[in-house]
C-alpha cells in the first residue's frame, strides 16, 4: 500500500524518457543476455531473468541487490540503464511506452525452486490454487508473481522493442519509487504498469486509498463508571463510518463499495495512570464513482471527540476499453490465443499515482494468479511468462 510520499530530488542523470536517449530500436533478433546457472527449464533469456531475481531478496527498502542485477542485464544488452536517488532502475529509451513495475517484494522466505505443476489436484500440496498444467514447470519463490514476474517480463520485452523502463521501489510500502517518478519525469506516451493480471488479463481500473490515524485522551476513572473513556470514543467512531459506508444494496460489487478496515489498535491507561488514551490506524478503499475528498469529509463527519491524522491519499483510477492502448494489447493477446479479460482491482497500485499525474492511456497488466500475492505458496508458470513477455513485446512495437 502507499503512504504519504517522500521528497523527491532532482536526478543528475539524464531523466528516464526525455527522448534524449539512444534509441536501440526493435532487438527482437537480438541475444537478451542473463547470466549463471539455472535449472534446466530456465532456457530463455526472461525465464534466466526470473530464476536471477526471485533469487535476490528484496523486500521493500532493501531492494538495491535487485535493482544492480537488473542494470547489469539491461548493459550486457546496450542499454543506458542506472539506479536513482531514490533506488529506481532507470532504463530511458522511447517513451512510446513506459513499461515499469516494482523491484521490491513483501517479506517472505519461500525456497526459489523449479517444479512441475502437479498432475492431480490433491497434488497440491496444501494449496487450492491451481496453476500451470500438470507437469509443466513453475517456478516458486517469493515475488514469482507480485511482481517480479510481470517486472522480468517488462524488461525483456524493453530490451526486444526498445521502449523505456522503469523498476520502481517501495511500491509495497510508501510508492516511494512511482511518486518519485511521476515528480521527476514528464508524461510518456502510454504506461503499461505490471501487476499480476494473468498473461491473458488486463486490469483498468483500482480503487483508491485513505488511510489515518485516530487518536483520543480521556481523564482515568473507575471502570464502572458509565461515562465512555477514549477506547470506547475510537470503536464508538469506527462503527459510525462502517455504518456510513455499508451499502444499501448488498448485493453490490466490492469494487463499487468504499470498504473500511481497522488494520490495529493501541490503548489503555498512560504511564502516570491520569489518562486514558486511544489510537486506531484505519484504512478506507474508495471506488471511482467516488472522490478521496467526499469519503474523507464523510468520514471525518462521524467524530464527536478526538481527532483523526490523516495521510496523503490516493485517488482511484478507471481507464477507458477504447484507447488504442488497450486495443493493442486485445490484439496482442488474441494474436497469441487468449480469450481476453478486461479487470477492475479492489485493491490500489502505482498506476493510480501515475494517473493522477500524466494524462496519457494505461493500463495494468503482467504474468501470475493475483491470488497468489503474498501467499506462502507463490509461484509462476514458466509459460505464463514467456506468453505475457510476448503479448508486451507486441504491444510496444503496435504502440512504436
Amino acid at each position: 500500500m502507499t503512504a504519504a510520499p517522500d521528497s523527491a530530488g532532482n536526478a543528475e542523470a539524464p531523466a528516464a524518457g526525455d527522448g534524449d536517449a539512444a534509441d536501440n530500436g526493435d532487438a527482437a533478433g537480438t541475444d537478451v543476455v542473463a547470466g549463471g546457472g539455472y535449472p534446466e527449464a530456465c532456457d530463455t533469456p526472461a525465464r534466466k531473468l526470473l530464476f536471477d531475481l526471485v533469487s535476490i531478496p528484496s523486500p521493500s527498502g532493501e531492494e538495491t541487490a535487485a535493482a544492480e542485477r537488473l542494470v547489469d542485464f539491461f548493459e550486457a544488452n546496450g542499454r543506458e540503464a542506472w539506479i536513482d536517488e531514490v533506488g529506481n532502475v532507470r532504463a530511458p529509451a522511447d517513451d512510446a511506452v513506459l513499461l515499469t513495475s516494482h523491484v521490491d517484494t513483501v517479506p517472505g522466505d519461500i525456497p526459489v525452486e523449479v517444479r512441475p505443476a502437479p498432475e492431480d489436484v490433491d497434488d497440491l500440496g496444501g494449496t487450492d490454487v491451481r496453476v500451470g498444467e500438470p507437469g509443466e514447470p513453475v517456478l516458486w519463490g517469493r515475488g514469482a508473481v507480485d511482481a517480479t514476474g510481470p517486472l522480468v517480463s517488462m524488461a525483456v520485452a524493453a530490451v526486444e522493442t526498445g521502449v523505456s523502463f522503469v523498476g520502481v521501489v517501495g511500491e509495497e510500502t510508501n510508492s516511494r519509487g512511482a511518486r518519485h517518478l511521476v515528480a521527476d519525469r514528464d508524461a510518456p506516451e502510454a504506461v503499461v504498469n505490471g501487476e499480476p493480471s494473468g498473461w491473458d488479463g488486463v486490469t483498468l481500473g483500482y480503487r483508491g486509498f485513505l488511510a489515518g490515524t485516530y487518536v483520543n485522551t480521556s481523564e482515568s476513572g473507575h471502570s464502572s463508571r458509565p461515562e465512555p473513556n477514549a477506547i470506547q470514543h475510537a470503536i464508538d467512531w469506527w462503527h459510525g463510518v462502517e455504518e456510513a459506508f455499508t451499502p444499501a444494496d448488498p448485493e453490490t460489487p466490492v469494487f463499487e463499495q468504499v470498504t473500511t478496515k481497522p488494520v490495529s489498535m493501541d490503548g489503555g491507561l498512560t504511564d502516570d495512570g491520569l489518562a486514558v488514551e486511544a489510537a486506531m490506524d484505519v484504512q478506507l478503499r474508495v471506488p471511482p464513482s467516488r472522490t478521496v475528498d467526499e469519503v474523507h469529509e464523510l468520514a471525518e463527519a462521524e467524530l464527536t471527540t478526538g481527532s483523526v491524522h490523516w495521510k496523503e491519499p490516493i485517488p482511484p483510477v478507471m481507464e477507458s476499453p477504447r484507447t488504442d492502448l488497450a486495443r493493442a494489447f486485445r490484439v496482442a493477446i488474441r494474436g497469441a490465443g487468449g480469450d481476453v479479460r478486461l479487470l477492475r482491482k479492489t485493491g490500489t497500485s502505482d498506476m493510480n499515482l501515475f494517473a493522477a499525474e500524466w494524462d496519457c492511456p494505461m493500463v495494468t497488466y503482467g504474468p501470475g494468479n493475483s491470488e497468489l500475492d503474498h501467499a506462502p505458496d507463490e509461484r509462476l508458470p514458466l509459460s505464463e511468462l514467456d506468453r505475457a513477455t510476448t503479448v508486451l513485446a507486441d504491444v510496444c512495437r503496435d504502440r512504436r
